[in-house]
């Protein structure tokens, strides 16, 4: 959540829908793509946020800190308060293993989602990923075909 409150409106490059993240995972800079639909929102909010002084891009909406950057406790907050009015369990943490097991899922390779959560180690983002039984049976089959077609073709 600290990548998400350190996020600047100018690591933002919504034209080549990207971001980003300035000393993330082992204080590396890294890049990170945005989907149209998250790029649609970005847009929504900056227009609702308006041209505010503060260069935090997520910012605190009333209060005695309205217009300041959102800390890692109001992002907490927030999603205990969304978790609350859907039911559905949600944290920081879970959303990171789902986004890599969907990359997974629709078959990308470990070393992109790896780069993508900001990991040193495959090993890390292994730990982080929830493979399931359709992804590892298709993987099966496809590495099989793949054998067994070269062996027939020897």
């Amino acid at each position: 959540m600290e990548e998400v409150v350190n996020l600047e409106v100018g690591d933002l490059d919504l034209p080549r829908r990207r971001l980003m993240v300035r000393q993330g995972k082992g204080g590396k800079d890294r890049r990170v793509y945005l989907s149209p639909d998250g790029v649609a929102a970005l847009e929504a909010y900056l227009r609702q946020r308006g041209d505010l002084p503060c260069a935090c891009l997520f910012l605190v909406q009333k209060g005695v800190y309205k217009g300041q950057g959102l800390s890692v406790r109001g992002v907490q907050k927030r999603l205990e308060y969304y978790a609350r009015l859907t039911g559905v369990e949600v944290s920081a943490h879970r959303l990171r293993h789902t986004f890599a097991t969907n990359l997974l899922e629709g078959g990308a390779d470990i070393v992109t989602v790896q780069e993508l959560l900001g990991h040193a180690s495959v090993t890390t983002t292994q730990r982080y990923t929830r493979v399931s039984n359709q992804k590892v049976r298709d993987d099966y089959f496809k590495g099989m075909e793949r054998v067994l077609g070269a062996t027939q073709a020897g």
